[in-house]
């Protein structure tokens, strides 16, 4: 069934067992980080349960009930997203209005409910009254990427799935099997960045934030130059970092991310692996900028420019304080693996 799903070993055995066994429960709960992929297992049980011709629950993806699916328009398949920012009433109103009818050509309708933790406290009220009584021949897959906000009573009527990470290189297959394109070092990279979830990863990979990235670290491996013309370009990197609105904490995640490497670099002399991409010369300016002290003080600034942000202070001026923090700091006249 599935197979074709990287990673996820625990719950896909959990749920193989259940479907060739015949003891699915009427609801399951889907839980774990955002973009590890709940969905798409989600998906591919639904595929096996709809599809008609499949052999030991893989679905044959040729028979009319897979290409329906498929194109998005099986007449037994639900799918509720978040109408803005929250599911709301009538979104479950509409779900139990269709349970009031027998599946249309399937033996199990299938609601697929995603992000479900955004519900409003009404629409979980609603769905509650459903799965204290579901109708017969009805599958809730219910996914969420925080269980908290979501009613005690809701999770207790759910068969609950917990889902972890994927290891970064079983997210680096994930990022170049959607994209190849991406190319290795760079999944690698996104991989890294999002901590093992890949549709995070997918959705930022066009992004700003890595671009972002490179040029913060340009600057930070130039020569010496006037203090006039560091001026200009903080202002300039400010403006692109306030830009990127809800990828500024990528960026931020970034640079604590390359102190750190350079503290280890420091203290054991491995490489960057963050800025492999980059030429060798440009990794060894950087390792030579800070000394330990220093860098302990970098990751303090970029600490205190996330909880500026947090508190909803401007973002140019939060971008332009930290950029000249880390621009403006003095370079060591000898390595400070010595100091």
């Amino acid at each position: 069934m599935l197979a074709g799903i990287i990673g996820h070993q625990r719950p896909k055995r959990f749920l193989d067992r259940a479907l060739t066994g015949g003891r699915l429960p009427h609801a399951y709960l889907f839980t774990g980080p955002e973009g590890i992929g709940k969905a798409t297992v989600a998906k591919a049980l639904a595929a096996s349960l709809f599809c008609r011709d499949g052999v030991e629950a893989v679905p044959c993806g040729h028979c009319p009930s897979c290409r329906q699916f498929a194109s998005g328009n099986h007449p037994d398949y639900i799918h509720i997203v978040p109408d803005g920012a929250a599911i709301k009433i009538d979104q479950i109103r509409e779900i139990k209005r269709q349970l009031a009818f027998a599946p249309l050509s399937a033996r199990t309708r299938i609601i697929l409910i995603e992000e479900a933790q955004t519900m409003r406290r009404e629409a979980g009220n609603s769905l509650l009254k459903i799965l204290e009584e579901p109708p017969p021949d009805n599958l809730f897959l219910v996914v969420a990427s925080d269980a908290q906000p979501i009613l005690p009573t809701i999770v207790s009527r759910c068969q609950v799935l917990s889902f972890s990470p994927l290891t970064r290189e079983e997210a680096v297959q994930v990022i170049l099997a959607h994209a190849p394109e991406t190319g290795r070092e760079r999944a690698a990279l996104l991989a890294r960045i999002t901590e093992g979830a890949p549709g995070q990863a997918l959705a930022m990979k066009d992004g700003q934030c890595l671009e972002i990235f490179s040029q913060i670290i340009t600057a930070l491996t130039k020569k010496e130059c006037p203090a006039s013309s560091l001026i200009e370009e903080v202002l300039y990197l400010a403006e692109g970092m306030a830009a990127a609105r809800e990828e500024l904490g990528l960026v931020f995640d970034l640079l604590k991310m390359l102190c750190k490497e350079l503290s280890v670099a420091l203290l054991t002399g491995r490489d960057i692996s963050l800025l492999a991409a980059r030429e060798a010369k440009e990794r060894e300016r950087l390792r030579e900028r800070w000394n330990l002290p220093q860098l302990s003080d970098k990751i303090h600034a970029i600490d205190r420019a996330r909880q500026a942000l947090a508190r909803n202070c401007n973002r140019a001026l939060v971008c332009e304080v930290l950029l000249l923090d880390l621009l403006l700091d003095p370079v060591p006249d000898s390595h400070p693996r010595h100091k």
